[in-house]
């Protein structure tokens, strides 16, 4: 579905309730909101463990009832994939965790179903570790990929997450358009130099009441804005896996263990 704009050139809001598959509103938190992690299981076991998580029977929770919240990009290009996956699904099984889809999330979801995708950027690993796992398992992963939405409202709209964000006059609403911002952003339909999307900074001119946490762009640091949030902090290309506590709004990292992936050459000129 297409959204109209106003005479300002923004989104309209089409929708004044919101939708309930969306709607976490009642969830007051505290939580812990992690990037990207693109298979790097060490890591995300490092930093659940250094978030007061505790591993029982193969399910992280945390005694004091936080909850763990994941910004999709689960897989890809780092060397655990298979083990991020059944750790991110035990925790939102066991309401430990919840979790939203990313772009490379749903590019899997859509090679499980026997779509034609490229494995390309990472997911030949994640299929070559799939391949290895049983048909009830990998139909398991498709269940749970498919039952991800693409952003949530939380305690009483104070807070929005999303893999690549969301615009405050979209929130609320759930249509493919909406889900395609919250996979990739907002895009110019041109490339850059490397042959990656131009992507406009919709941070920048963002002004709304909820704080949105995502992550999507990579860099060495998190990057905080108009109360906003970019917490992909590039793990897989050896930078480090971020996690924000919410409410305190506080920042927790842990490095990573190694570079599992070469990162583009407009990311490699800023990382450490």
């Amino acid at each position: 579905m297409v959204q109209k704009k106003d005479r300002y050139g923004n989104y309209k809001k089409r929708a004044s309730r919101i939708s309930l598959r969306l709607d976490k509103r009642s969830e007051h938190g505290p939580c812990d909101i992690i990037g990207d992690v693109h298979g790097c299981a060490d890591e995300l076991f490092e930093l659940l463990e250094k978030l007061g998580y505790v591993n029982e029977k193969g399910c992280y929770t945390h005694p004091q009832g936080r909850r763990a919240v994941f910004l999709g990009d689960l897989c890809d290009r780092g060397p655990r994939n298979v083990d991020v996956l059944r750790a991110v699904m035990a925790m939102v099984e066991a309401k430990a965790a919840l979790c939203v889809v990313g772009n490379h999330d749903d590019k899997l979801m859509r090679w499980l179903m026997g779509r034609n995708v490229q494995l390309t950027h990472g997911l030949e690993n994640t299929a070559a570790e799939l391949l290895r796992e049983s048909g009830d398992f990998r139909e398991k992963v498709r269940g749970f990929l498919s039952g991800l939405v693409s952003y949530y409202i939380l305690d009483d709209g104070k807070l929005v997450v999303a893999h690549a964000g969301i615009k405050e006059n979209l929130q609320g609403i759930d249509t493919v358009w909406v889900r395609k911002f919250c996979l990739y952003g907002e895009v110019t339909g041109e490339v850059d130099q490397y042959g990656f999307p131009i992507r406009k900074d919709w941070a920048n001119e963002y002004r709304g009441r909820a704080t949105v946490v995502y992550g999507h762009t990579p860099g060495p640091e998190p990057v905080i804005k108009n109360n906003t949030y970019c917490i992909d902090t590039a793990c897989v290309f050896g930078g480090k896996l971020t996690a924000l506590r919410y409410p305190e709004l506080e920042l927790v990292s842990v490095p990573a263990r190694r570079v599992y992936s070469e990162p583009p050459q407009s990311l490699a000129a800023i990382m450490p």
